[in-house]
């Protein structure tokens, strides 16, 4: 995987490499090309400067019967160049001469005449060009002659053949050095490149194998990336705690609703069992209450296994709400008037208020009476029996808040964070708590079906209070 990866890193960075060395090449011949025609156009200035002079110079020579002189204009542009001017007739003889350096010949040949042109004259250190002039049918051939040291004329010989062989032998060359140069900078790029890279597959691999102390520092252009890798460490490692939290919650859970479960159903299995056993004669006030018992037991069994349902249901979003319009107070109501007349409630010290008679909802009447039923039977096994308990229902702007509050033992602050979770049930809990542990729970989720919210706060020794805001209307109200 690793090479695979720097594989494709080297590919990509090679034929950026490779395309940036072709334009160069491409930018190189360019300007060699034109620095040639730079030199050239220079080059063919001044030739043209010394040639045009050479040939418009015919102008400037005078023949007449008294001999072949120049015009004054022709000496001053002579002096102007560091020129000097050899006039020749057809035989090559000297007619007449300006400026002209010792050791010039005063006869020439055809082939001194090409040799003069062609090379430079260490006789007069001068460049030579050659002009013709004709005259009434006569051909007059001069010389003129340019002192100038940087003035040059050069004569290239090459065969095309042994050039393009050059070339093609200096062009393979160069690609092969500078493919070998862009492989090492390719190389040593993706390298580099890729590096971080390996760390985060490694990374990975280690979050896959549930490893999930992985920390990076966040830096490079990578920096992102380690970023939202070490952000998934962090919260894979929250949720391994909570998990393993949840889990051992849930161990606990199940052992208590075990031993919970099977304490009713020893006493519902012996009781049976005692009434069937022939050796034994029971009165009908010892069968009835025996059947009281039996009774009661399979009343806790049921419960408990409604709320396993209940929950279920909730937690898996499969509970269909039977909405209707109620009377808020009179369902809150009838909650703590049914509460008081259980008679293991009936001393207790519940008050309820309200600041309307009649606050119209649309909800699931059952679901809210159980939740107040949660809240209210939470505040009482909790707490001693001179707890007092507050009810109250109230009608704040589109809401309705529902508060069940008491002057009790209170809640632990880290036992109020779980309060809300399954399966969790509180160390306060009194002898009269004998469930599932999911009432909290429970209450938590009707709440949130219905669309509202639920809030707990507490201090030890000082009481409870449990809000409850309910929306006055819904998304799926119609009215």
């Amino acid at each position: 995987m690793k090479w695979r990866l720097t594989g494709r890193y080297l590919l990509s960075v090679v034929l950026i490499v490779v395309i940036v060395i072709i334009m160069n090449i491409l930018v190189v011949i360019g300007l060699y090309i034109w620095q040639l025609d730079t030199k050239s156009n220079l080059l063919h200035n001044q030739d043209n400067s010394a040639e045009s002079i050479t040939r418009s110079f015919a102008n400037e020579i005078i023949v007449s019967p008294s001999g072949v002189s120049i015009t004054d204009r022709g000496k001053e542009e002579l002096q102007r160049k560091q020129a000097w001017i050899q006039v020749l007739d057809e035989n090559g003889k000297l007619l007449y001469g300006y400026h002209v350096p010792e050791g010039a010949k005063t006869k020439y040949t055809p082939i001194d005449i090409v040799q003069t042109y062609k090379y430079l004259e260490k006789e007069t250190l001068s460049t030579v060009f050659v002009g013709e002039k004709t005259e009434s049918g006569y051909r007059y051939s001069y010389l003129i002659g340019f002192k100038d040291r940087y003035l040059q004329r050069q004569v290239i010989t090459f065969d095309y053949r042994v050039l393009g062989q050059t070339l093609k032998t200096g062009a393979l060359t160069l690609i092969t050095v500078d493919g070998f140069i862009a492989l090492c900078i390719a190389y040593i790029f993706s390298k580099k490149l890729t590096r971080p890279l390996h760390a985060l597959i490694d990374g990975i691999k280690q979050l896959a194998h549930k490893n999930y102390r992985v920390q990076y520092e966040a830096k490079g252009i990578y920096k992102d990336v380690f970023h939202n890798v070490n952000m998934l460490s962090w919260n894979l490692q929250a949720s391994e705690l909570e998990r393993k939290k949840l889990d051992q919650m849930k161990e606990e859970w199940i052992g208590n609703i075990s031993h919970d479960i099977k304490t009713p159903l020893a006493s519902i299995q012996g009781y049976a069992e005692m009434m069937k056993d022939k050796d034994y004669q029971f009165s009908i006030e010892e069968m009835r209450d025996y059947a009281e018992i039996i009774e009661s037991k399979s009343l806790y069994l049921r419960d408990v296994i409604e709320d396993l349902n209940l929950s279920t249901r909730l937690k898996n979003k499969k509970m269909t709400l039977a909405k209707k319009y109620v009377n808020m107070v009179s369902l809150i109501r009838n909650v703590v008037i049914d509460t008081l007349n259980d008679a293991r409630y009936a001393n207790r010290n519940i008050d309820f208020h309200c600041s309307d008679e009649v606050i119209k909802m649309n909800v699931d009447e059952i679901l809210i009476r159980r939740a107040i039923s949660n809240l209210i039977y939470n505040a009482i096994v909790h707490n001693d029996e001179q707890v007092a308990i507050q009810v109250r229902v109230d009608k704040s702007g589109r809401d309705v808040l529902i508060r069940v509050e008491d002057n009790g033992k209170g809640i632990r602050e880290e036992e109020l964070e779980r309060i809300f979770d399954r399966y969790y049930r509180g160390t306060n809990t009194g002898e009269l708590h004998k469930g599932s542990g999911l009432g909290m729970a429970i209450t938590h989720d009707i709440v949130k079906v219905h669309e509202g919210g639920i809030n707990v706060a507490s201090e030890v020794h000082h009481g409870t209070r449990i809000e409850i805001r309910l929306p006055l209307f819904q998304k799926d109200d119609v009215s």
